[in-house]
């Protein structure tokens, strides 16, 4: 949230509340002053936002900050909901310059990353869509992909952005996912803390996508800690030592 308030503030969007872990009971207070809602969690979110829309007539936009594409998406639908030509203009600038900074790092590290697997296993369905279309830009192949709580019209987008062999899950359980994972040949697993012994079991690289993290992987910061921690996993030699093949049969 810290890096996303900066973002807007940028653009010359005051936040006014925050719906956070780190929030206070002045700021929440707040809340129902705001002229836009901006829902990033969409599985425990949604539902208060609707609720303030129906009551206080607050409209609310889904917004994600994971990935070149959707970063951009966001700021700019954000920008156009205030309406306002000066934020809008302040928006595509600002786009415009964060972008020009991280296409190089994904143009460094395409070459050594283009053609492996992922499999992603996450809460909802929308941090699912933005980590398929980063591994889009980084040339990874999204070949297993599963939410806890994903909604139909977000396993519709997913379906629009995988190949048709690839496995799409709900709510799958170890068993269901191991299995897969094995079958679709997975380089890297994308998921909760939960699933890294999974991954370690199959000797399978694995980066940790929760909120939890020390460091950021959203907004623009988040793309180039993102694309290294996914290349140090990956490609890392410890793999060369490994058969893949033992545990899995």
């Amino acid at each position: 949230m810290w890096i996303i308030k900066s973002y807007l503030e940028k653009i010359g969007i005051p936040v006014i509340a925050t719906i956070t872990g780190d929030s206070s009971y002045d700021k929440l207070i707040k809340a129902s002053t705001a002229c836009l809602n901006l829902v990033q969690c969409a599985g425990s979110s949604t539902y208060l936002a609707n609720m303030m829309e129906s009551e206080m007539s607050i409209p609310y936009i889904k917004v994600s900050f994971f990935g070149v594409e959707d970063t951009v998406s966001s700021i700019m639908r954000v920008a156009h909901a205030i309406g306002k030509k000066e934020v809008i203009e302040k928006a595509e600038e600002f786009s415009k310059e964060q972008t020009a900074i991280v296409l190089p790092v994904i143009e460094k590290y395409k070459p050594v990353l283009k053609g492996k697997k992922a499999a992603i296993f996450v809460g909802g369905g929308f941090k699912a869509i933005s980590l398929i279309r980063q591994f889009n830009e980084l040339g990874i192949k999204t070949v297993v992909v599963g939410t806890q709580t994903g909604k139909k019209d977000e396993y519709e987008i997913i379906q629009s952005l995988v190949d048709e062999d690839t496995v799409i899950l709900d709510d799958a359980n170890p068993a269901e996912l191991e299995e897969f994972m094995i079958e679709k040949k997975a380089d890297i697993l994308v998921g909760g803390v939960k699933e890294r012994p999974l991954a370690y079991k199959l000797g399978i690289a694995f980066c940790d996508h929760n909120h939890e993290r020390k460091h950021a992987l959203a907004g623009f910061e988040g793309i180039k800690n993102f694309i290294e921690e996914i290349n140090l996993s990956i490609n890392s030699p410890v793999w060369q030592y490994l058969d893949k093949n033992k545990g899995r049969e």
